[in-house]
């Protein structure tokens, strides 16, 4: 199955969020969708969820989106009623309920919070919890779903470093797994390199290039796409680590842009 992104145009009032974005994405791998502030990440994932109008076409597996396949955590997601957090994962597979909980779905329920290390917090009620814990029991609450496709926005935003790594741990182990794709939009580079397959960057609206992190992220990237001068080191275990040296100027940029622009053209 693969995820394929055809000429895919988002306008909000009279500005082009995204301008024509095209690209396939193949099941079974985790793809960091990455990119400045506005370049369109979350437009794309509300795009795929038909949250939002679009022009072009979006399909899975050659076919439409069945979003009860879905399992999709936006970047503002909070639980304010007073639910408890077993009772929320619950929630993940609402179709399934009836009067009684079934003990198969409550254990695999509580299985998956063990995943992401808050089981002992099953019987709090969501309204007390961090916004951290919050975000570890909403993503059990999708995977809960087992879902085909997983759509996460910046669903580690909140997390300290050794829970994020949890976080990866646990859904690299699901996607190789079930086959699943993930795309994830994340705003730390080095987390990207460190966990994800492949990159999709967004460019001003259209493709800045997809494939492994090594091949789309580089110096002149970052330069024409996040406007900072920065050296990328390989680190001991074999991955990039992005050391961000100071700001370009706008103007600086923009002639990034238009070399590469005129360059790809």
């Amino acid at each position: 199955m693969t995820l394929v992104l055809d000429q895919v145009t988002v306008r909000r009032g009279r500005a082009d969020i995204l301008k024509g974005l095209s690209a396939t994405l193949p099941r079974g791998r985790i793809v960091g969708l990455v990119g400045a502030n506005g370049a369109g990440k979350s437009t794309l994932i509300n795009a795929i969820t038909r949250q939002l109008p679009f022009c072009g076409a979006i399909s899975w597996n050659g076919g439409g989106i069945d979003l009860r396949r879905v399992g999709h955590m936006p970047q503002h997601c909070q639980v304010q009623a007073e639910l408890t957090v077993v009772e929320t994962v619950l929630l993940g597979r609402h179709e399934l309920l009836g009067w009684r909980v079934e003990t198969a779905i409550l254990d695999k329920a509580l299985a998956i919070l063990a995943d992401f290390g808050v089981e002992h917090l099953h019987d709090r009620s969501m309204a007390s919890l961090s916004g951290g814990q919050q975000q570890l029991v909403l993503l059990a609450q999708r995977m809960l779903r087992a879902p085909e496709l997983l759509l996460l926005d910046e669903a580690t935003s909140a997390l300290d470093l050794r829970r994020q790594m949890q976080v990866f741990a646990r859904l690299r182990a699901y996607v190789d797994q079930s086959g699943a794709l993930a795309l994830i939009a994340i705003h730390d580079l080095n987390l990207a390199a460190r966990h994800v397959d492949d990159v999709l960057l967004i460019d001003d609206g259209v493709s800045g290039g997809f494939g492994p992190f090594s091949t789309v992220i580089d110096e002149a990237a970052l330069r024409r796409v996040y406007g900072v001068e920065a050296e990328i080191v390989m680190s001991r275990s074999g991955h990039a680590v992005i050391l961000p040296l100071g700001a370009v100027g706008d103007d600086d940029a923009r002639r990034e842009r238009a070399a590469y622009s005129a360059a790809s053209a």
